[in-house]
């Protein structure tokens, strides 16, 4: 990772990190991460697009990894970090503020987990600025979908963890390293996270669990020592606490929000938000009402960390969709 070069963005009070390779020229693709993910967590995707000739740039979101968090991380919101995007591309000299109209500076943008979240808010705000989106693990959501989250049984990790207070005393019984290794053992596996009435959410990862294969102690190392800096405040923030929070694009009826940019969603088999009840009956009869460009592609075996536990496969997925889609 010597080759990716490390810069630090003003946006308003907060210095948010940002990784990059690849040539200015190039198209430009946008990666989002999820939790319990930073920047890092794009390592094998950065490299191989970069290398087929695009420029590659991963951000860590406000409150995570090496950004600056925020004085107040139980205030911020989706907004802010569609904000942050923004501000970002601009910097960048992707994307301007106010709009411009120059095709050649539309940006992919590749999203994970809750960042494909805050990836379909940008796209219905900036339509124009899209050349195309591809998100993994979760698809588009409309509010209505996601209220079903609250019909599941109150041990699920969401609802737990909305709960003000809550995550903050489990998270609280173990340093940041080991925090991250339970959840990621945890978002490793194919049943969906529900603690009984008993547990909290960190005591279904036994402490002799091992990692996923494909997940080093060096990766973990480097997580670690990135929430060491950051804490878990803003990441509980944004999503578990932000859920209900209204989009209102400027042009665009709220409840029946329509992205038309072309799209790709790349779900692992055992991903455990696939195995959410209702889940692939969505994937098959309702998202493409909201999302019409819509390719979907299930990876066998793919774990929510698809894009770590087989990156070469996934690289494929992606460069077939940018090179499809290429301005």
């Amino acid at each position: 990772m010597d080759q990716v070069k490390h810069i630090y963005i003003q946006v308003g009070e907060l210095k948010l990190h940002v990784a990059e390779i690849g040539e200015e020229s190039s198209p430009a693709v946008l990666f989002l991460h999820g939790f319990p993910e930073i920047w890092y967590t794009w390592r094998y995707q950065m490299l191989a697009i970069a290398n087929a000739g695009f420029r590659a740039i991963a951000l860590d979101h406000r409150g995570f990894g090496l950004s600056d968090v925020p004085a107040e991380p139980d205030k911020t919101s989706f907004a802010d970090l569609v904000g942050d995007i923004a501000t970002i591309l601009a910097s960048l000299n992707i994307s301007k503020i106010p709009f411009n109209t120059d095709s050649s500076m539309k940006v992919f943008i590749i999203a994970k987990d809750f960042g494909a979240m805050v990836a379909y808010i940008f796209a219905v705000f900036f339509p124009e600025k899209l050349a195309g989106i591809i998100t993994l693990g979760i698809p588009y959501m409309p509010p209505q979908n996601l209220l079903q989250f609250q019909t599941l049984p109150e041990g699920f990790y969401m609802r737990r963890w909305q709960e003000p207070g809550r995550a903050e005393a489990d998270f609280g019984r173990f340093d940041a390293k080991t925090v991250v290794r339970k959840l990621y053992i945890l978002f490793s596996r194919s049943e969906v996270p529900i603690a009984n009435d008993s547990q909290e959410i960190m005591d279904l990862v036994e402490p002799s669990a091992p990692l996923p294969y494909w997940f080093t102690e060096e990766d973990l190392e480097i997580y670690g020592a990135s929430y060491v800096k950051s804490g878990f405040l803003t990441a509980l923030q944004v999503p578990y606490r932000s859920l209900q929070e209204r989009v209102e694009p400027p042009n665009q009826d709220p409840n029946n929000l329509r992205i038309e940019a072309p799209a790709l969603f790349i779900t692992g088999t055992e991903d455990f938000y696939y195995n959410i009840p209702g889940m692939e009956e969505y994937l098959e009869d309702g998202v493409k009402n909201y999302v019409p460009n819509l390719e979907i592609i299930y990876v066998p075996k793919g774990s929510h960390f698809v894009h770590e536990q087989y990156p070469q496969k996934v690289n494929q997925l992606l460069l077939n969709f940018l090179n499809s889609n290429k301005y």
